[in-house]
């Protein structure tokens, strides 16, 4: 019996029982070759299993989860609920399955209304271990003072053990929504949900406020786990090959036998609709008064889980926004009032009734006004004028797109199709609607024919619609300051009324965390793997290659579904150090402007006509023997349905040989790229913290910075101050030329018929020039600081080490999984506070980092850092070795699927690192033992060798001066 046979049952009909589960349904999903199951359970526990040819099997439990306040109590919960329970009373379980573990997924998440905990992993036997972990952490985790105080709230004195040294407030959740809410998309975002929703969860931050999340109490957070988390609530997920049955008796055997029916109401209802539209305003900390504003105007619309309302507002949104050519988003970017739509434009289906938002980012706050008339100024044009039929064709054929890949790029192609399940699922209609949108597409086509579809529901569900918000997010440069005083206050308002022994039980209570956090748990009871478990071999997909002219011709056979995917890497001759800089914006440009005598509105409107979307994008690489051997690539890339196959040549064809830049479009494109990277800034310091320290060392580094760190943007942001648009139009001009005379790589991944692609008019346009040597300066080795405005800091510390295949790489790559997971984790995380922390080795690169997230400390960080040597001369024995390499074979067989697989090994192997060469590399790997460990930290990461970098939001001087450490300091 093959698996297909095996999966497809006909004994599994509705009425069906297994154990205590009634089988609901039973629907063959033929677009991707699944069938799919609904059961409930006698419970009152709903579940689906998705059957389907694929071993990457696949969990997840989601509670509808309805906070009444901001305090975090879901978020908060989320966090304890992982940190020890009945069958497993370890401090921190799920991070200590981590590195005991071969998942391709593992992570929980708090939204708006609901909590998740979910994971994947192609191995039945982590399956079953981490199945195990996950229930009883859901269903009977300790809920311990300790950890709520730890990753919750708790008062603690700067110096833990002095009474008399300031007192503050503390915790992993509340340092990370400082940071969070620091960020001007999160404050946008809940203050675009309170806005439309006033009487509903959604008004609450359930990630909780930081001012708010002191009030929440450790009986309240225990009561909310009792409400919340019982079978009866529950929404089980499971995909993959094995026996249903298999999966189920898992779950009843570790939970489901162990409960009793119980009921709570969670339902949301319908929010009162507004009898006139409001106008609010949110505010966030930033000094860009000048550019740091956003407006937008937002409306609730009908239920989202309606598949037929969901799918036109999903049509209408693609429409509308989908790319730089929809009307409402040219409109709104031609105008130049800002440089990019706002944080939170688009259809929002993640509300029980949903909503749509559109406006502008990147602009002063007196124009919100003028932005807030535009974008009903414009639907009304469109409405008047017509949705053209071409633009819905469009957005239909990206969703033809959508329903058919089967792609693990990104997220795990399982956790795609649950997500698209949930929504409908956990409001209480089909599931089965988010999988298989045929019957929706099918009436949406007849009501077309009919008559108007999309204009009027511009008329009516907006423009008509009295429920709508003008929103404005304004920067305040005092708004840090005063939130750092508000803090203040609010412990001298919590703490006015404490005794002596008060101020020593928080001293005890202190000291006892720590000495809590510092004993050893007795990890021997998590279930783990093997060594033997860890694949020995790389992927190694058939491909054919052929020469022709300047250009090298991979093809690759695979399962695509009917899909075809085309790449094109150029390796580029000797470039000058302007145009190395110059590559990025170039990639940026070139597939948003035009083309062979179209303007970027036509070329684009042709692009999603035809093709699931182009992309183009700059490179940078070594060599696996030699770290000087720099590679420089641009690459451009595409997808398309087999039929349109022919179109997606044509449309790489006319990119690559005449690109159109206009300096009116490069403005916008410039302007966008500047305000994009602005915003990722504080959601993302600990990377720009770690490649200003790289770029100390290396030449890849620091070209790496140049091209995509803070230098990149400071870069940009002369060319905004300077105008000189017409001359970087010549420069990208002549750049392009440059490319064309390199030597190109392309890789066709397809099926079938598809696999003889005619790529002629591609091979032919390449002059095949010997790819040229790299060199550009490193950043002075100097510790570097950029302050922004945030509340919290990220830190790191970098140190350049040897080539892939160097025989100490593999050990140097195993030390950054130890340390993460057994000092990082535990002195940054559980002790500091941090959000985050950990160490990175970048194998290929040479660069091993050690970095902090959201981190309120940054002294003591760089302490931990520099004693990370000391540490390996502790009590570490064979457990900790094994997970360490454990963690470290994962990233080298990562989950793959057709449209990737082919290319990775296609252009591995041309550049060096061929099968052969990363299976030496894991065999390395699987013989590293603790002495290699402190060697290579003895032989590469010693003090003197490092290169330090953070990104705060003060002068870190004061602070780091106890550790030597003396900051160039630079306002961002």
């Amino acid at each position: 019996m093959t698996v297909t046979d095996r999966l497809t049952r006909s004994d599994l009909t509705p009425g069906t029982r297994l154990g205590r589960y009634t089988v609901e349904r039973a629907v063959a999903l033929e677009g991707i070759q699944a069938t799919y199951y609904q059961l409930r359970h006698e419970l009152g526990a709903r579940h689906i299993h998705i059957a389907r040819d694929d071993d990457n099997q696949t969990f997840a439990v989601f509670f509808p989860t309805v906070p009444t306040d901001s305090t975090g109590v879901a978020h908060i919960l989320e966090h304890t609920a992982l940190m020890g329970s009945r069958n497993y009373p370890v401090a921190d379980p799920f991070f200590a399955m981590i590195p005991r573990s071969l998942s391709t997924f593992m992570n929980a998440m708090t939204a708006s209304d609901w909590t998740t905990y979910l994971f994947s992993t192609r191995n039945k036997a982590d399956y079953f271990n981490l199945l195990g972990i996950y229930l009883d952490a859901a269903f009977f985790p300790l809920l311990r003072y300790e950890s709520f105080r730890r990753d919750g709230h708790r008062f603690e004195n700067a110096v833990p053990s002095d009474s008399a040294s300031e007192l503050k407030m503390q915790g992993v959740v509340y340092n990370e929504m400082k940071g969070a809410m620091a960020t001007p998309s999160s404050v946008l975002w809940k203050a675009l949900q309170k806005a439309l929703y006033p009487d509903l969860t959604y008004a609450n931050n359930s990630g909780g406020e930081p001012s708010a999340i002191p009030e929440l109490t450790y009986q309240g957070l225990k009561n909310f786990h009792a409400a919340h988390y019982h079978p009866s609530n529950a929404y089980f997920y499971t995909y993959g090959n094995l026996r249903l049955e298999e999966y189920l008796n898992a779950i009843e055997a570790g939970v489901l036998s162990q409960f009793s029916p119980s009921e709570l109401d969670v339902s949301i209802p319908d929010q009162t609709p507004f009898t006139e539209p409001q106008v609010v305003s949110a505010s966030y900390p930033s000094s860009d008064a000048e550019r740091g504003a956003q407006a937008l105007v937002a409306w609730k619309l009908g239920h989202s889980f309606d598949p037929d309302l969901n799918l036109r507002w999903s049509v209408l949104n693609e429409v509308l926004l989908g790319n730089p050519a929809a009307p409402l988003t040219r409109t709104l970017i031609e105008s130049k009032l800002g440089s990019a739509l706002s944080d939170g434009s688009g259809y929002q289906d993640s509300f029980r009734e949903g909503a749509f938002a559109v406006g502008l980012k990147g602009l002063s706050a007196d124009k919100a006004g003028a932005v807030h008339a535009l974008v009903l100024e414009t639907l009304e044009q469109i409405a008047t004028e017509g949705v053209p039929a071409e633009l819905v064709d469009s957005a239909l054929h990206q969703f033809e797109i959508a329903q058919k890949e089967v792609s693990n790029a990104g997220w795990p192609y399982s956790l795609k199709l649950m997500f698209r399940a949930v929504g409908p699922w956990l409001y209480g209609a089909d599931p089965l609607d988010g999988l298989n949108l045929d019957a929706a597409l099918e009436r949406l086509r007849l009501a077309r024919a009919q008559g108007p579809v999309f204009e009027d529901m511009i008329r009516g569900e907006l423009l008509n619609n009295p429920h709508r918000v003008s929103l404005t997010l304004v920067p305040d440069p005092a708004m840090q300051d005063a939130q750092a005083e508000a803090e203040k206050e609010m412990v001298a308002r919590l703490s006015k009324d404490f005794t002596g022994e008060d101020r020593e039980r928080i001293v005890q209570e202190a000291v006892a965390l720590l000495a809590d956090q510092d004993k050893a748990d007795d990890v021997s009871i998590l279930p783990t793997l093997a060594l033997s478990d860890v694949t020995r071999k790389v992927a190694r997909p058939v491909y054919t290659t052929e020469q022709v002219g300047g250009a090298l011709v991979g093809r690759v056979d695979q399962p695509t579904s009917g899909m075809v995917y085309l790449d094109v890497q150029v390796r580029l001759p000797q470039l000058s150090e302007s145009e190395l800089d110059l590559l990025p914006l170039y990639a940026f440009a070139v597939t948003r402007s035009g083309a062979a005598g179209q303007d970027y509105v036509a070329l684009t409107r042709r692009i999603e006509a035809v093709t699931g979307g182009v992309s183009a994008s700059a490179g940078v690489g070594t060599g696996p023997d030699d770290l000087n051997d720099l590679r420089v690539s641009m690459s451009f890339g595409g997808k398309a349905l087999g039929r349109n196959a022919g179109e997606l040549v044509n449309v790489l064809h006319d990119i690559l040989t005449t690109p159109e830049f206009e300096t009116g479009r490069l403005e916008q494109l410039v302007k966008q790229r500047v305000a994009g990277q602005k915003a990722s800034i504080v959601g993302s310091g600990n990377a720009y913290a770690g490649r200003l320290a790289a770029a100390q060392l290396s030449t890849e580094a620091a070209l790496e910075e140049r091209q995509g760190g803070l230098a990149a943007l400071k870069r940009m942001e002369a060319l905004v101050e300077s105008g000189d648009w017409d001359g970087m139009v010549a420069r990208l001009n002549a750049l392009h030329l440059r490319i064309l005379e390199g030597q190109a790589r392309l890789c066709l991944t397809a099926s079938g018929d598809d696999l003889q692609l005619d790529l002629s008019t591609l091979t032919g346009l390449f002059a095949g020039k010997e790819a040229g040597r790299v060199s550009t300066p490193l950043t002075p080795r100097v510790p570097q600081a950029r302050t922004t405005d945030t509340p919290v800091a990220y830190n790191a510390v970098a140190f350049l080490t040897v080539p892939y295949t160097h025989p100490d790489s593999p050990a140097l790559l195993v030390l950054s999984r130890l340390l993460s997971s057994e000092y990082l984790l535990k002195e940054l995380r559980e002790k500091g506070g941090a959000y985050g922390g950990g160490a990175g080795y970048d194998a290929r690169g040479g660069i091993f980092r050690m970095t902090s997230y959201r981190d309120p400390n940054i002294g003591r960080t760089f302490g931990v850092f520099r004693q990370a040597r000391a540490f390996l001369d502790t009590e570490l024995g064979a457990r900790e070795l094994t997970e360490a390499i454990l963690g470290a074979s994962k990233g080298l067989d990562p989950l793959t699927s057709p449209d990737t697989v082919g290319r990775m090994r296609f252009y591995g192997d041309l550049g060096g690192y061929t099968p052969e060469v990363q299976e030496a590399f894991l065999e390395g790997l699987l013989k590293v033992n603790l002495d290699d460990l402190k060697r290579v930290m003895d032989t590469y990461l010693t003090p003197d060798k490092a290169a330090y970098a953070l990104v705060a939001g003060k002068d870190p001087n004061a602070e780091t001066e106890g550790e030597g450490l003396v900051f160039e300091v630079a306002a961002i």
